[in-house]
């Protein structure tokens, strides 16, 4: 094999020599492709006639090159073809073998060389594209060949944590460059299938249905908005003239995982339980495809059986949760070839998914599960389509028009709602949930996106115009409540005599526990409306030299549940600019760089808990002890209430919809992030390539939820109250109040955050002054080196190496560190003394990250894969509860190391704990090998695959307790003890058989 490979590396660059027809990826207009295809571009002799085929499925286009001899294909669907230029009829050279990859733009330059056509006769394959020198974005594509010769996990997220910088995130998502899990987006054919509601979650397909991936890090052009982390562009497998189909099987066995390991507190007390953690999971796919009209029209069809059989138990053990999920998905995608000048594509797939699952109480000292105690049912997913219109109008303009609806439901309920409420034992030595109920709330919802956009371009010249419109209206039809009969849900806490409670309730003499009802409903249908406009020159300035300009005008109005706008932020410029330099000229070498801002939409769940009959109602009482009582023949826990600890707190909601004008910000600013990279990409030889970026991120806002208790104006000494606004924290808040003291709101008054706002008073109550909240801060600074073999039929190889720094005081729209993960609603900003002093290296941050992936063919028969990510730990925190400036009672950065129980607040004695001062978790060792045997026999080809992921079953922490203290001066006993671990090994068999 190896004289093979050599001889034909000498023939390509002969041929390169000899007529210029190898891979140059040099072209006098700039190279950018659409979002759900790709491009062919480049060079050939003036005049001459450019003919793409596509020999799968008989489509076919012809341009003529402009005088300077550029030619262009903008919008072809992703696969290979054949391309041949011609002058006056005849052929410059053999059709050559080309691929166009997802959003890329492949460049050849074919019969550029003088001499005598007659004489010269050759054939070529133009060469594995490695560095695009006309691309300024930073992306990874990866397609299903790839991944079948590689241990990664069935998940578009498995797929993007393969390229630089993205790294395992909270609440089941992935962090891009720093940013929180609730900043990225996700496309399947074009179509954005992101959660809306929380940004967190997307629709999917089954691992058989795609068919190419790319994973855009950072520079991406100005179609792509709505997002400040990264974006996930998937497209679907598409039928062809030959009849295809096969099936797939895929199984997860439960014989085949390593336990986990239990864990337990000083006192013995189990703190995360998960030796009894298990799952059985089963798909088998069956697919079909071909023509319907031979070159014309062509389906795919896709159907995947599912059976999954979760079993695990509750942190504390004292539950154990048995699941069943077998609800099976379906797509199609069809293709119909108008003409060569028209194209329609349409996509379906329903990913509708329920999960009943029986709830037991478990003895674990004995391992032993009793009493049924409840089942709770989980719904998601939907129906999606697309449809997709591509018009080539001229040999210089073209155009895509798509439309589509993205569905996903959710609802979560149980047996027991009706009857139950939700009772927690969160102390130290508290079992978690004792009533009979672990329900977190009863949940219904339909979101609904309706998709349009419409993308054109033009070439002119040096100057390739691209031009369009981006259009989503997003519903919500939403209920939640707590379970049981007066919808409360019961939480238990530790505290001590003298605390400040978070309704401003001071602890009494004798008291070391309070509970806390909570009641949390809202009820309602809401509207957002996003639409943006673009547009991007690309100018090829010479022949080596592109620069990138564009300009991306965004506008989000997020609506009430009575229909009217809520938050509505208009006229967003995103200005993008970057450039790319083909140093040598040769196309194996470039520097590149942009610089651009990107904004961040506001999710619905804002409208949804902020903008509707929302009740947030807490009350808390003495803690007097747990009461057994029967339910359904078992003995439950409940506590008893004693003497209420001070007033009913509804500030975040008392269940009607309130003049919104004193509930946000009248002149709100959006979310956005500034984003600077510069990088180098060069070939080594025909398959080695080398790379470096240099990144810098700047998230210079955010929108949040922060309360005003002063609105600037005295009435008899004391300021007004506002309550909670959405706004920008530590920026001005132009908001609705009462101005004459007579208890109405009469006038707009605009207050500055950052020095104001926030009511200060003396150990007897009297009003001192003002204190404001501190400015959001994210920065994320990286250096990502990489080097890349690609596939040759024998090997491959990647390694990255980043060394990255994410500091500031706010992760983002989500609180990783606290769990919280309402997006936009976080914790940060709820009183200024969360995040004062709190600047410090964030939850993403990993200061040091290796990548390897590679696969090795011993045969035609045998080939094994391999990945390899070793990264060092989290920061850890460690919260206190009070403060030195009064008497609030919440997440702080200090930690009170006297007179902590003194009534009077002035008296406490603090000691700055700033963020990151727990130190660091360890670093990290996920390793996952496979074999693979490829087998033909007469028409079916069949590949069976065996993996093991965590192949050393590390099981080392992930995340950690961060709270210091549990209340003030109460030192939390379970600080810095783990809440998250590597999932043990398991191993995964993959059977498929292809006619």
């Amino acid at each position: 094999m190896n004289n093979v490979i050599v001889k034909r590396t000498m023939a390509q660059r002969a041929l390169c020599l000899a007529l210029g027809a190898c891979l140059s990826m040099l072209a006098s207009t700039a190279v950018t492709a659409a979002n759900s295809d790709g491009s062919l571009v480049g060079r050939t002799r003036p005049g001459a006639v450019i003919t793409v085929t596509s020999p799968d499925t008989g489509f076919s286009r012809t341009v003529t090159a402009d005088a300077n001899g550029n030619y262009r294909f903008p919008f072809l669907p992703v696969g290979n073809y054949q391309l041949q230029s011609t002058v006056d009829g005849q052929s410059l050279a053999e059709p050559l073998n080309v691929t166009v990859s997802l959003g890329n733009a492949t460049t050849v330059n074919v019969g550029t060389a003088t001499g005598t056509l007659d004489t010269i006769v050759v054939s070529a394959s133009a060469l594995p594209m490695a560095v695009d020198v006309t691309s300024v974005e930073s992306a990874t594509n990866i397609d299903r060949e790839e991944l079948k010769r590689l241990p990664v996990e069935r998940d578009p997220l498995a797929v993007a944590l393969l390229a630089p910088g993205v790294v395992q995130g909270e609440f089941g998502g992935i962090s891009f460059g720093g940013s929180s899990v609730a900043e990225n987006t996700v496309y399947i054919n074009g179509l954005n299938v992101t959660d809306f509601y929380n940004r967190v979650g997307f629709s999917s397909v089954p691992f058989a249905f795609y068919k190419e991936f790319q994973v855009k890090t950072g520079g991406y052009s100005v179609e792509f908005g709505r997002t400040t982390g990264g974006v996930i562009n998937a497209v679907t497998q598409s039928g062809t003239n030959e009849f295809k189909f096969g099936a797939e099987a895929v199984w997860e066995p439960s014989f085949a995982q390593t336990s986990g390991n239990d864990h337990y507190d000083a006192d013995g007390n189990p703190t995360y339980i998960s030796s009894y953690d298990e799952y059985d999971r089963r798909n088998v796919n069956v697919y079909a495809s071909g023509p319907i009209i031979r070159d014309k029209l062509f389906f795919f069809a896709l159907y995947e059986a599912r059976d999954y059989q979760p079993t695990n138990t509750t942190s504390s053990g004292n539950l154990i949760n048995k699941g069943k999920s077998d609800d099976g998905f379906w797509g199609t995608k069809l293709d119909w070839q108008i003409s060569d000048n028209h194209l329609l594509e349409f996509l379906a797939f329903g990913d509708g998914n329920n999960t009943a699952t029986d709830i037991y109480q478990f003895d674990l000292a004995n391992g032993q599960r009793n009493d049924f105690n409840n089942t709770r049912y989980l719904d998601n997913g939907g129906s999606n389509w697309s449809a997709t219109y591509t018009g080539y109008l001229t040999d210089d303009f073209s155009m895509k028009a798509m439309y589509g609806e993205n569905e996903r439901e959710f609802a979560q309920s149980s047996l027991n709602d009706i009857n139950c409420s939700r009772i927690r034992d969160l102390r130290p030595v508290g079992d978690g949930d004792i009533g009979c109920t672990s329900t977190s709330t009863v949940a219904r919802r339909l979101d609904n996106r309706e998709a349009a956009r419409l993308d054109f371009e033009w070439s002119l010249g040096d100057h390739l115009l691209r031009f369009g419109l981006d259009h989503e209206t997003n519903t919500s039809d939403h209920t939640q409540f707590y379970p049981g009969p007066e919808r409360l849900l019961y939480e238990i806490r530790s505290t001590s005599p003298g605390a400040t409670l978070a309704n401003g309730g001071v602890v009494p003499e004798g008291v070391t526990a309070y509970v806390r009802t909570r009641t949390n409903e809202v009820d309602g249908t809401f509207e957002t409306i996003n639409s943006a406009y673009y547009l991007e020159d690309n100018w090829s300035v010479t022949p080596n030299f592109v620069l990138n300009a564009g300009l991306r005008m965004e506008a989000f109005d997020n609506k009430n549940s009575d229909g009217d706008s809520y938050i509505k932020i208009s006229d967003m410029l995103a200005p993008r600019l970057g450039f790319t330099w083909d140093t040598v000229g040769d196309g194996r070498t470039k520097i590149f760089g942009t610089l651009g801002r990107y904004f961040l939409p506001v999710a619905n769940v804002i409208n949804i808990k902020q903008a509707g009959g929302f009740a947030d109602v807490r009350t808390f009482y003495a803690f007097n002890g747990l009461e057994g009582f029967e339910f359904n023949g078992s003995t439950y826990q409940r506590p008893i209430l004693g003497a209420q600890i001070g007033p009913v707190d509804d500030s975040q909601g008392d269940g009607t919809v309130g003049d919104l004008r004193g509930e946000v910000d009248k002149n709100m600013d959006p979310v956005y992030q500034d984003e600077l990279i510069l990088g180098f990409q060069s070939m080594i030889d025909d398959k080695w390539s080398i790379g470096m970026r240099g990144i810098f991120r700047d998230l210079t806002n955010a929108i949040d939820d922060m309360e005003l208790t002063s609105n600037g104006i005295l009435c008899d000494g004391e300021p007004g109250y506002i309550g909670y606004i959405m706004g920008n924290p530590g920026q001005d808040a132009t908001v609705y109040t009462d101005t004459n003291c007579d208890g109405d709101n009469d006038a707009y008054v605009t207050i500055d955050t950052a020095v104001a706002g926030w009511a200060l008073y003396d150990d007897d109550g009297n009003y001192v002054g003002e204190a404001g909240y501190s400015k959001p801060e994210r920065t994320y600074k990286a250096l990502e080196l990489q080097i890349d073999r690609a596939w040759d039929d024998h090997w491959s190889f990647n390694a990255s190496y980043t060394l990255s720094y994410s500091k500031g005081n706010a992760e983002g729209p989500v609180n990783s560190d606290t769990d919280f993960s309402d997006t936009g609603r976080t914790e940060n900003f709820d009183d200024p003394w969360v995040n004062y002093g709190g600047t410090g290296y964030l939850p993403n941050d990993r200061r040091h990250q290796f990548k390897f992936r590679g696969a090795y063919g011993f045969s035609e028969n045998w080939a094994v894969g391999g990945t390899l990510v070793v990264q060092s730990g989290r920061p850890v925190n460690a919260f206190g509860v009070g403060n030195p400036f009064d008497g609030t009672n919440y997440h702080s950065n200090f930690i009170c190391v006297a007179n902590c129980t003194s009534e009077n607040p002035s008296e406490r004695i603090y000691e700055a704990s700033h963020r990151g001062d727990g130190g660091r978790l360890p670093w990290i060792y996920d390793f996952g090998a496979n074999v693979s045997y490829f087998h033909s026999f007469g028409s079916a080809d069949m590949r069976v695959k065996l993996a093991v992921y965590n192949l050393f079953n590390q099981e080392r922490v992930t995340e950690v307790d961060d709270e210091r203290e549990t209340d003030i001066g109460f030192l939390n006993p379970r600080y810095r003890q783990g809440t998250g671990y590597q999932s043990p090994r398991y191993a995964q068999l993959t059977i498929s058989v292809n006619f």
